[in-house]
């Protein structure tokens, strides 16, 4: 157990112990929250002076960083004022005005240095150069106007190329995976932060006659890093081992630091962490506190760089190591808990040791409690002692003994309930098993009983169909032979349509049969044929292109099925049309497109698709869309026997209908077909052997034949 646990128990539970508390309050209580207190408050004012500091820094530093853009500036100045460059000028010696601005570029460390003319175009171009204009900016259009201005400015890489030769090359930095920053897809950097001053050159009569245009470049100038961090972090200024730096970013990228990221390799091209990113350049906010460079926690202070147009383009930051501060502050604090410990250990081990001579009773019984409290047996014994606390002890180990046999009394009396509650828990669960299952039997046969009812109401109904139909088609069959043999050849003209009439009775009687079918499901009407999908979906199109006249629609086709399917072309036919006609109904009243697709089914066979883009089928509905008489479209619209005759003859050949339907999008119908009907032996033999489903069909057959 743990021991400050263990000793918080014993003051809870012991007088010794309760009194030892009262004299050590003073030391295990007061001292430490004394203690706590100076950790605090020595840590907080710490780190308030670390901060506090690394803000100092960073005015330093910025003051630096405006003070050398003054200098650039000032250089220019000099130059523009002078005598010399003036005389140069006003006697327009190109080559001597080229010399002093090359010579005065070496010497100050600008990146270019260029003479414009008051359109901004370059003057005095070396032979061969072509006539180039100088970087537009704000700052170029007020220096024209007579002022000096000095500026932080972001130049592309074009531009770079532009000013001078090979600049673009120089700041190309390829970007590096750092801990804690944004991500992004960018891996390289090739912009460059510059620097750029602006000093017009006037006449005697002070007219602005030409400008100076030098522009430094912050990327990867260590020189001017350093020299900021020289000026800042000055000899004796940081504890020993800490080390002070300072970077410009442009945007988040470190482009010239002295901040190592190994030891003989400086962080370029490492990024700032997301946190100081979105206070700095997101907000525009400084940032005085913790922060974590590349590969390490500095004291840190950032400032966002404001460019010629007020936009945040990067950052100046300051900062120290924070380890070695961190590590002096842990040193001192070490030192104080260490004295603090070794005095309260001395106080605690003197007034322990004057306790135990009092109250060796008190720990016997306290030693009995926790034994019979882990399931041990253990007695106090006879003590000496006839005080008070000597006739506690012996009344305790006779509590204990009749507590023990109360125990037993109880653990028999909970077993005997336990062996109960098991039987019980047997026959209810049983009882359970057999409710379940007699549900689920009653579940299954009330399916089966209605299913029968459909079929059974559907067998009559069929029957009646197929009489009151089969005469009348005969005798229009018939009458059509003797209108054709009367006719002669005069019925040449529309042989074709008195074909298409025949064929649509025929197709009249094969409906009759697959009616009496789906009554009949386990009967096959003929042997099938192998057939081909593609020409019965283009026959079909045919049937149904009248529908034109209810809703204009588009149809799409993608037939690419190869498969010869071994089905009654007819009875296809007529799923086809069911499904092409529920589509055109589920269509708006504007239309819409209805696409017709057929593919190979694996090695099974062929799937045809059917899908429209109308009002779609709730999920409800899509349950119970194959039963009989199921219908959603208004009275007189329909009879809901179209998917429930087509669901039963695609099953007839072992194959399947799926829907998939999104309500407000359109329904996809598929009809998957096998090559192959998955008959059993009976019903191939019925097939051979089937000739006729009623007498009435059979007669009325025999008259069309005749």
């Amino acid at each position: 157990m743990n021991p400050l646990l263990s000793f918080i128990q014993a003051i809870r539970s012991s007088l010794r112990y309760k009194l030892l508390v009262l004299v050590l309050f003073p030391i295990l209580l007061i001292m430490p929250i004394a203690l706590a207190l100076a950790i605090y408050w020595g840590s907080e004012f710490s780190y308030e002076q670390l901060f506090i500091k690394v803000n100092t820094d960073l005015s330093v530093a910025e003051d630096n960083f405006h003070r050398l853009q003054e200098d650039y500036l000032n250089t220019l100045g000099r130059l523009a004022e002078s005598h010399v460059f003036y005389t140069a000028l006003e006697s327009r010696s190109g080559l001597a005005i080229n010399e002093q601005l090359d010579t005065l570029r070496r010497s100050t460390g600008f990146s270019y240095l260029h003479l414009l003319g008051t359109d901004a175009k370059r003057l005095f171009l070396p032979h061969g150069e072509v006539e180039k204009r100088g970087h537009p900016s704000p700052s170029l259009l007020v220096a024209l106007q007579g002022q000096p201005r000095v500026e932080i400015e972001i130049f592309s890489a074009d531009a770079l190329e532009q000013q001078a030769y090979g600049l673009a090359k120089q700041v190309e930095l390829p970007l590096l995976d750092t801990p804690r920053a944004r991500p992004t897809q960018r891996r390289v950097e090739n912009r460059g932060m510059m620097i750029r001053a602006l000093y017009p050159v006037k006449n005697s009569r002070g007219q602005v006659i030409a400008l100076l245009d030098g522009g430094v470049l912050l990327n990867g100038n260590f020189k001017f890093v350093d020299t900021i961090r020289d000026l800042v972090y000055g000899p004796g200024s940081l504890p020993k081992g800490s080390i002070g730096t300072v970077t410009v970013f442009l945007d988040d990228v470190r482009i010239t630091t002295n901040v190592p990221r190994t030891p003989n390799q400086r962080a370029l091209g490492t990024r700032v962490s997301d946190e100081v990113r979105t206070q700095v350049l997101d907000h525009g906010e400084k940032w005085i506190d913790r922060a974590f460079v590349v590969n390490d926690w500095y004291i840190s202070a950032y400032q966002p760089i404001i460019d010629v147009s007020g936009e945040r383009v990067g950052m100046l930051y300051a900062g120290f190591l924070e380890s070695p501060s961190r590590n002096a502050l842990w040193q001192a604090l070490g030192v104080l808990i260490l004295l603090f410990l070794a005095l309260m250990l001395f106080s605690s081990i003197l007034s322990i040791s004057g306790a135990k001579s009092i109250f060796k009773p008190l720990e016997m019984m306290m030693a009995v409690v926790r034994a019979t409290r882990e399931g041990y047996t253990k007695r106090i014994g006879r003590i000496s002692s006839v005080d008070e606390i000597g006739v506690l002890a012996n009344e305790f180990d006779l509590l204990l003994d009749l507590l023990q046999e109360r125990n037993l009394q109880v653990q028999q009396w909970a077993d005997q309930l336990e062996e109960k509650v098991d039987e019980r828990t047997a026959e209810l669960k049983q009882k359970n098993e057999k409710l379940l299952t007699t549900i689920q039997i009653l579940r299954e046969t009330r399916a089966q009983l209605i299913a029968a009812e459909k079929l059974a109401a559907l067998g009559e109904l069929t029957a009646g169909v197929a009489h009151e139909i089969n005469n009348p088609t005969a005798v229009m069959l018939g009458n059509l032979d003797l209108l054709v043999a009367e006719l002669g050849d005069s019925a040449a003209p529309v042989k074709n349509e008195i074909d298409l009439i025949i064929e649509q009775i025929f197709r009249i009687k094969d409906i009759i049969n697959n009616l009496l079918q789906y009554a009949r499901p386990d009967q096959i009407t003929e042997t099938p044929s192998a057939i081909d999908v593609n020409e019965v979906v283009q026959h079909t199109l045919a049937l149904v292109r009248h529908l034109r006249k209810q809703k204009q629609f588009e149809i799409s086709l993608e037939l690419k099925a190869a498969r010869p399917i071994k089905i009654n072309p007819h009875e296809l036919q007529q799923v086809l049309v069911n499904l092409f006609v529920n589509a055109v109904h589920a269509l708006d009243k504007q239309g819409g497109t209805i696409s017709l697709a057929t593919s190979d089914w694996d090695e099974k066979g062929v799937v045809i698709e059917v899908e429209d883009n109308g009002v779609g089928i709730d999920e409800q509905q899509i349950e119970s869309i194959f039963d009989p008489f199921h219908t959603s479209k208004r009275v007189g619209e329909g009879t809901g026997l179209g998917l429930s005759v087509s669901y039963g003859l695609i099953k007839k050949y072992g194959g399947d209908i799926s829907v998939r339907s999104d309500p407000g999008r359109g329904s996809l119908f598929s009809v998957w077909l096998l090559e192959e009907p998955d008959l059993t032996e009976d019903e191939a033999a019925l097939m051979e052997q089937f000739h006729s489903v009623e007498p009435e069909l059979a007669v009325g057959d025999n008259k069309m034949r005749a």
